[in-house]
């Protein structure tokens, strides 16, 4: 039985904002707006100044959002400000085969949005269209407030609420503490949550590259032993890169020139798009499989990757991030609505209960995934090529996967039905 004083204590303790976000990316604005909307106050403390967050240089970083997420951007204000910019991802081909020899089966996948009664399966979208319309959004949301280039260095928690305490010597306070500071997530760790997980001996090479002819808006997973081979459509004739090498092959390719980067990455990519070259910045990223032990402690929650981190293979990175947010101001809300403590453990549960199960699923997926295609076992390649080609023939099960690919199966949150 909840103790009676926990609601008094409550009611008569001001806070400076009901809910306090830690980190300001992609997932913690997404969900300052979200909850803004719902009529929750919102404080973000981002450890990054924003100028180091915006710039309106085409710098080759994207993300591939599922209908699903797009959805969520339109329901919280986003979308209207980036559709311009983005490009729809119209058909999806998985092939298999190895670097500088192409396709090595006639078995393949395609998925073609006509086949979806909604339309695209997602849409491309550059990080500096999204993260300024994010940012740009909570400046003229009048319930948010944003503390940037400011760092949390303690957090108490408490039946009155939670305090953090900042590097400047303030503190805050507020019902509700969310981490959604990545993988490394500091609210996670001052809470005692630990994380589970393994390393890929995987990096992933990212950039942008122009080519001669049109994308016609299809995305191509390109499956080779050391690692896969995204290419996803940008708007014009230009497609954002995801490739996996080993550790020691990425640092060694990262290492090269500009024109040496793209001597190793043309025989890779092929000639269907024309003449290929480097625009924009080049990244790299270890990819590694990372899961809380749990999303929910006392008075604190965790959303995106300060939740769960996985292998870009699917690309459902911030959609998951994403899912989780409309699935927490949903929760929320229905709690405020019945007049509950909004950071009870019994409400916290019911965002846990509908988030870990799925969230771990996927990770497991997508970690399948990679370990059944990134070889050269031969049985392991006949299997998987048999195993797209029949999925390819059939299209109720083909339709079925297109479905996941979009993020329009399992319980959806109210934000992106």
């Amino acid at each position: 039985m909840d103790n009676p004083v926990k609601p008094r204590i409550l009611r008569h303790m001001k806070h400076d904002s009901d809910i306090l976000i830690v980190g300001g990316g992609l997932n913690g604005p997404a969900q300052a707006l979200a909850l803004a909307q719902a009529g929750f106050t919102v404080t973000v403390i981002d450890a990054l100044p924003r100028a180091a967050q915006q710039s309106d240089n085409f710098d080759g970083r994207a993300y591939a959002l599922a209908l699903a997420s797009k959805r969520l951007l339109d329901r919280i204000g986003i979308w209207d400000h980036v559709a311009g910019n983005a490009q729809p991802m119209l058909d999806i081909k998985v092939s298999d085969g190895r670097a500088g020899e192409g396709p090595l089966s006639p078995f393949f996948l395609h998925f073609d949005h006509n086949e979806l009664e909604e339309g695209p399966m997602g849409y491309m979208l550059e990080d500096r269209f999204l993260r300024r319309a994010l940012a740009d959004a909570m400046t003229a949301e009048p319930r948010i407030t944003v503390m940037d280039g400011t760092k949390v260095v303690a957090q108490d928690t408490g039946p009155a609420g939670v305090t953090l305490h900042l590097d400047t010597g303030a503190t805050l306070t507020g019902k509700l503490l969310i981490g959604a500071d990545g993988r490394k997530s500091g609210t996670a760790e001052r809470a005692g949550i630990k994380r589970s997980g393994w390393d890929y001996g995987q990096t992933a090479l990212v950039c942008a590259i122009s080519h001669e002819l049109p994308n016609n808006g299809v995305a191509h997973q390109f499956f080779m032993p050391p690692g896969p081979l995204a290419i996803l459509p940008l708007p014009g004739n230009m497609s954002s890169i995801v490739w996996s090498e080993t550790h020691e092959n990425a640092a060694a390719i990262h290492g090269l020139s500009d024109e040496d980067y793209m001597q190793v990455l043309r025989p890779r990519f092929g000639d269907f798009l024309g003449k290929i070259d480097l625009a924009g910045q080049r990244f790299t990223y270890p990819l590694n499989l990372t899961l809380a032990d749990r999303f929910t402690a006392e008075r604190l929650v965790l959303v995106g990757d300060a939740a769960h981190g996985m292998h870009p293979i699917a690309g459902q990175g911030l959609n998951a991030g994403l899912r989780d947010i409309g699935a927490l101001t949903q929760v929320l809300s229905d709690a405020k609505q019945r007049g509950e403590d909004i950071a009870s453990e019994l409400v916290l549960d019911r965002y846990q209960e509908w988030r870990r199960f799925d969230t771990a699923s996927l990770a497991l997926s997508t970690d399948l995934t990679n370990k059944l295609f990134s070889n050269d076992n031969p049985l392991l390649r006949f299997a998987r090529d048999l195993g797209m080609g029949a999925v390819n023939a059939m299209p109720g099960l083909r339709r079925g996967f297109m479905r996941e690919a979009a993020g329009l199966t399992g319980d959806l949150p109210d934000l992106m039905r």
